[in-house]
C-alpha cells in the first residue's frame, strides 16, 4: 500500500552522523534509508524530508509544520525538542506544552504519525541537568503518543543503542550504523518488510576504568564544551541549510540517483561547518 511520507525535525531526522557527500546537505540518515525501503515495497510511495539540523522546537513548528501539512502526508514523523534540551537555559514544561500544540495540529491532519523518545547517552556528572530534561521529555512524549493515538518508536528503550558503535564521536548523533538500525526499527514498528542489513558486532568490551575516565574527560573537553560555546555564540550550521527533500520524490527511482541532482552544495556545507568548528574549538 503506497502513501506519502513526510519527515519533520532537526539533525536526528535530517541524518547528521551518517555522512554521505553525494546526498543533499552531505548526509543520508534513517529517514532516507527508510524511504528507499518504502519505494521497494511499493514504487508509488512518495517522500519529503523538511528536517534541518540545529533547529529548536519553535523553529521547526514555524518553518516545517505548515509546509508538511500542505503536502498532505499519509505518514509523517515528528521529532523536535532535542536542541531545546541542550540549550543553556530552558523551561521544559513550556517546551512540552508547545510540543503538544504542534502534535495536536499534526494529528488532526495526518493519518499515521510517528513520534520518538530521545536517547539518554549521558554518563558524565557534568550532564546531570541534561539527563533530567531527557527523562522529563521522554515521559511526556510517551503519554502524548497514547493521548493522540500516535505511533511511538521508544528510542531510549532500544538496548542496542547502549553500544557506543551506534553513535558518532559527539555521542549526540547516531552513527551510520545507528541510523540504519533505527530505520529498520521504524519499519518494523510500522509493520513494513525491509531488506536493510542491520550490522552485527562482536560484544562491546568495556575499557578499564582509568582509560574510560580519560576518554570521558576528552569527550567533555572536545565535544561538550565546544557545543555549549557555539550555542552561546549563536553558531549554528543549520542556519545556512535548506531542507534535503522539500518536494516529494519517488524513492523507487533510486535515492542515490535522485540525490545526484540535489547534492551540489554538500561539499560546500561540509567545508563551511568544519571551518566554523575549528574557529570555536577551545585552546590550551
Amino acid at each position: 500500500m503506497a502513501g506519502r511520507f513526510v519527515a519533520i525535525g532537526d539533525s536526528f531526522t535530517e541524518g547528521v552522523g551518517d555522512p554521505n557527500l553525494l546526498y543533499p546537505n552531505g548526509v543520508r540518515g534513517w529517514a532516507d534509508r527508510m524511504a528507499r525501503q518504502l519505494g521497494r515495497a511499493d514504487e508509488r510511495w512518495e517522500y519529503a524530508n523538511l528536517a534541518i539540523r540545529s533547529k529548536l522546537l519553535d523553529e521547526i513548528v514555524a518553518e516545517q509544520l505548515a509546509p508538511a501539512l500542505d503536502l498532505r502526508p499519509t505518514l509523517a514523523s515528528f521529532y523536535a525538542g532535542g536542541n531545546d534540551i541542550l540549550s543553556v537555559r530552558v523551561d521544559m514544561n513550556s517546551v512540552m506544552e508547545r510540543y503538544e500544540a504542534a502534535l495536536r495540529e499534526l494529528a488532526a491532519g495526518v493519518p499515521d504519525l510517528v513520534l520518538f523518545t530521545t536517547f539518554d547517552s549521558t554518563t558524565s556528572p557534568v550532564l546531570e541537568p541534561v539527563r533530567r530534561r531527557i527523562v522529563f521529555y521522554n515521559n511526556v512524549v510517551r503519554e502524548l503518543s497514547v493521548a493522540y493515538n500516535a505511533i511511538l518508536v521508544d528510542h531510549n528503550r532500544l538496548s542496542v543503542f547502549r553500544d557506543r558503535r551506534m553513535w558518532a564521536p559527539d555521542r549526540i548523533h547516531m552513527s551510520r550504523h545507528g541510523h540504519k538500525v533505527l530505520a529498520a526499527e521504524v519499519l518494523k514498528t510500522l509493520g513494513i518488510p525491509h531488506t536493510l542489513k542491520v550490522p552485527e558486532f562482536p560484544p562491546w568490551e568495556r575499557r578499564p576504568m582509568r582509560e574510560a575516565a580519560r576518554a570521558e574527560a576528552a569527550w567533555v573537553r572536545h565535544e561538550v564544551i565546544p557545543l555549549f560555546r557555539r550555542r552561546m555564540r549563536g553558531v549554528r550550521e543549520g542556519d545556512s541549510l535548506s531542507p534535503k527533500w522539500p518536494t516529494p520524490v519517488h524513492p523507487a527511482d533510486g535515492m542515490k540517483r535522485l540525490a545526484r541532482t540535489d547534492s551540489g552544495d554538500a561539499l560546500r556545507v561540509h567545508r563551511e561547518w568544519e571551518r566554523s568548528r575549528s574557529h570555536h574549538l577551545p585552546t590550551g
